[in-house]
């Protein structure tokens, strides 16, 4: 699925002009009905004979999992595969007539439910594993040994030797942390449990490498996402028109009054669906903060809070931007005639009908006495 939106985006992008918009919406049509077609073509090659099946041990295996926070949203999620598995293969089972633009409707209203089996038929798949999911052997430290560890790892982390390498969630919904143990000019894999930034963290085993650590402690499960009703990387909406940035900055070098550079300026800040490069600047920062803060750990919190801050600083620097555009523009001035351009460095060459010059004669060296 991937592989093919990438083609249908590169053929859609031949559609656009250097903005974003459509121009060509007959080869955008044709475009989008040669996806929905290769898409359930692939899907009935490649998953209806094994959905079910698949769909069947993903629910066997979450019936076999702690509950948490996420194990709900997982029933949901299976819940809805199933739903857009029957919708598929009754569009398989009872297809339109071909070339016809009731075949082209039914392959587009089909089309959300292959994007779903698309983004989330993995959690399917990791769910059918079970093995994923079983109790891995622990890390068999008794209770004497968390504490040890534990205070040797604060200590580390107060003289800044640990260094972390990766974390993820385990199915019971706790926070795993992969660190370095710096001791002695000695690196030791350690487990931690719960945010490492946060009181009440613990060290749940010590590892030779991390391939020891990966065979004694639970496995990870698929992340979370950030907006749970975001659009699909395989549908987005068609982007809004926006001027690249260098553009705005060629057409103010190659202004000649004010007025042009307040209009680049002006279309830099512009607010609303055709937002100018500052603007999204800002928003960017905006969405990058509430992704920290979404991490839900000390340090997301306090680096969502700094993007939050600088955010606001390029709101407000493109609120100030906009209001110096619109004093510009108002100024009617143009620039000075002495502010010539110079004259290309150009070399000049022969005409086409004239013998080049003769090359200079060559004096004979005298002879060298013996």
């Amino acid at each position: 699925m991937a592989v093919l939106d990438r083609e249908i985006q590169t053929a859609l992008d031949t559609t656009r002009d250097r903005y974003g918009r459509t121009v060509h919406h007959r080869a955008e049509a044709a475009a989008r009905a040669r996806r929905n077609q290769t898409a359930l073509s692939l899907y009935a090659a490649q998953l209806v004979p094994h959905a079910d099946p698949l769909l069947d041990a993903a629910r066997s295996t979450l019936d076999t999992l702690p509950q948490a926070r996420h194990t709900s949203a997982w029933r949901d999620l299976l819940d809805a595969l199933v739903t857009s598995h029957t919708e598929i293969t009754g569009a398989l089972e009872c297809p339109a007539t071909q070339g016809t633009s009731a075949e082209r409707e039914q392959h587009a209203a089909v089309w959300p439910h292959l994007v779903f089996w698309a983004e989330h038929g993995s959690l399917a798949a990791d769910l059918a594993e079970a093995s994923r999911f079983r109790q891995q052997p622990g890390t068999g430290l008794t209770a004497e040994e968390r504490q040890m560890w534990t205070e040797m790892a604060q200590a580390a982390q107060q003289r800044r030797e640990l260094d972390l390498i990766e974390s993820w969630y385990a199915a019971d919904g706790r926070l795993i942390t992969l660190a370095y143990l710096i001791d002695d000019d000695t690196d030791t894999v350690i487990a931690l449990a719960s945010d490492p930034d946060a009181p009440g963290w613990e060290v749940i085993g010590h590892f030779d490498n991390e391939y020891t650590a990966s065979l004694a402690l639970p496995r990870p499960v698929p992340p979370g996402v950030l907006r749970a009703d975001a659009a699909s990387r395989f549908n987005r909406p068609e982007p809004a028109p926006e001027q690249p940035l260098q553009d705005l900055l060629r057409d103010v070098i190659e202004a000649r009054g004010a007025s042009e550079v307040s209009e680049a300026l002006l279309s830099a800040t512009q607010m609303g669906y055709a937002a100018g490069p500052v603007v999204r600047l800002a928003q960017l920062l905006d969405t990058a903060a509430e992704f920290s803060h979404a991490l839900n750990t000390v340090q997301g919190r306090q680096i969502g809070a700094r993007l939050e801050a600088l955010g606001r600083q390029v709101a407000f620097l493109a609120r100030e931007v906009h209001d110096a555009a619109e004093d510009l523009g108002a100024t009617v001035a143009v620039l000075p005639p002495h502010r010539t351009p110079k004259p290309p460095r150009i070399r000049s060459r022969p005409a086409l009908d004239t013998t080049p010059p003769a090359p200079p004669a060559r004096t004979a060296s005298p002879a060298r006495r013996l």
